[in-house]
């Protein structure tokens, strides 16, 4: 079949009319690549079908939660049954505690968990705890880190190093900004000095241990290390922001990985299996600052609706059998190792970085560990690499920011198809 756009295009024409740019989040617009954004219609598997009748191998997986693939049938099996009971009651269930309880029973980072509506919301409570909990206002973010659009976190970098930073979005007030230093990432010298210069009212650091919402910014373990040491000299709050690599690296993420403690952690995509959901989770000392057993507020009418913590129990009891990890983090590199070799052969400069299950195709040559290394310049090549895979059957994040996910689901017959594609550049 002939790849064609014509209904994605017609119907795209009419959604500009109803949605601000025609979508509900600024990168679906394709705009960072060429042509109309595809109308999926449905997945299966490791596969999506738009509403053209084309048929895509999936690795954005709805930009990560789906470590199974779509309409995995534990999940589904599961959320029908959920569904069949009714969709939302504003009040305690049972789902929530099994989610919870599974989630602190294989965790050895944490001891409470609340969950949120989304990952955005997860950090906007994991922030103000730490806040409550230090009595402190300024907070550290990194250059190259996304953390959500709440106002505080929707800064970047100023003029100066150590600086306060500056809006990334209209309609932030400056005071909201002024409580925010932004900082690059991988200065560990950088670092050391504005805790340092900010420590008085530093309340918390937070970072993603995994950076992968601006590439695959892949940090040193002791510079993490280094983090982790700092806050507990001086009393301030290490949030790790796991919205990504929670439950994708392993059951504990990053903190397993790196085996270092946070002292709040967020999560969001796999959490949920795919359905809207978010978490926030820290020591029972920590999260006794949280309403209604402390004074820091929180709420959320949908906060653990039974929908989300079936389709995030379904697919987390998967993700928690003997070897799933082992097995996704081997066939993810033996993917991109090929991979690699492929863009070699069509000398594409690219440098695949890689972590767990997810990975980025960097148009470099050698390692990126800041977003100021990246090169506007070279998105130039992930443009036309896209176009290519998109009208050979391989659907990537529509921009060169954005990482891949591998899924159980994908197939060895899949992963040649996509070599196959490359080879044919």
């Amino acid at each position: 079949m002939t790849f064609t756009r014509k209904r994605s295009e017609a119907i795209f024409e009419e959604t500009k009319k109803l949605f601000p740019g025609g979508v509900h989040s600024p990168v679906r617009a394709f705009n960072s690549v060429q042509g109309a954004p595809v109308f999926i219609d449905r997945g299966e598997g490791s596969k999506i079908y738009d509403i053209d009748g084309n048929t895509y191998i999936d690795f954005c997986n709805s930009w990560g939660p789906l470590i199974l693939g779509h309409k995995h049938p534990d999940v589904i099996d599961k959320v029908i049954k959920t569904i069949n009971k009714g969709l939302t009651f504003g009040t305690p269930h049972e789902l929530s505690y099994e989610l919870g309880k599974t989630i602190i029973d294989h965790h050895r980072y944490i001891d409470m968990i609340r969950f949120v509506s989304s990952g955005t919301e997860a950090v906007m409570s994991a922030i103000r705890l730490a806040r409550g909990v230090t009595g402190r206002n300024k907070i550290i973010k990194f250059e190259g880190c996304y953390h959500g659009h709440a106002d505080s976190l929707l800064v970047k970098a100023g003029s100066g190093l150590a600086t306060l930073g500056t809006s990334t979005s209209a309609g932030i007030p400056e005071a909201f900004i002024a409580e925010t230093i932004v900082l690059p990432l991988a200065d560990p010298e950088l670092l050391v000095e504005a805790v340092q210069k900010y420590k008085d009212d530093l309340a918390a650091i937070i970072i993603e241990p995994v950076p992968a919402n601006n590439g695959l910014l892949l940090q040193d373990a002791e510079y993490l290390q280094l983090m982790r040491d700092l806050c507990t000299q001086y009393g301030v709050m290490l949030i790790w922001d796991e919205v990504i690599s929670g439950f994708r690296l392993g059951f504990e993420g990053a903190a397993g990985h790196y085996q270092i403690q946070p002292d709040i952690m967020t999560y969001g995509k796999i959490v949920g299996g795919g359905m809207p959901v978010g978490a926030y989770a820290a020591s029972r000392e920590i999260m006794s600052h949280v309403a209604p057993v402390g004074d820091v507020y929180q709420a959320g009418t949908l906060s653990a609706n039974p929908v989300s913590m079936a389709a995030g129990l379904a697919t987390l009891q998967v993700c928690l059998e003997e070897g799933f990890y082992h097995n996704m983090e081997k066939k993810t590199m033996d993917f991109t190792n090929r991979l690699q070799d492929a863009l070699d052969q069509k000398e594409v400069p690219a440098h695949i970085q890689t972590i767990g299950s997810i990975f980025w195709i960097a148009f470099s040559k050698g390692r990126v560990q800041k977003s100021s290394d990246i090169d506007p310049a070279s998105m130039e090549h992930y443009k036309r690499l896209h176009l290519h895979l998109l009208e050979n059957g391989v659907y990537f994040g529509p921009s060169g920011y954005e990482v891949g996910f591998v899924s159980a689901a994908h197939t060895k017959d899949d992963l040649d198809a996509v070599i196959e594609v490359v080879n044919s550049l």
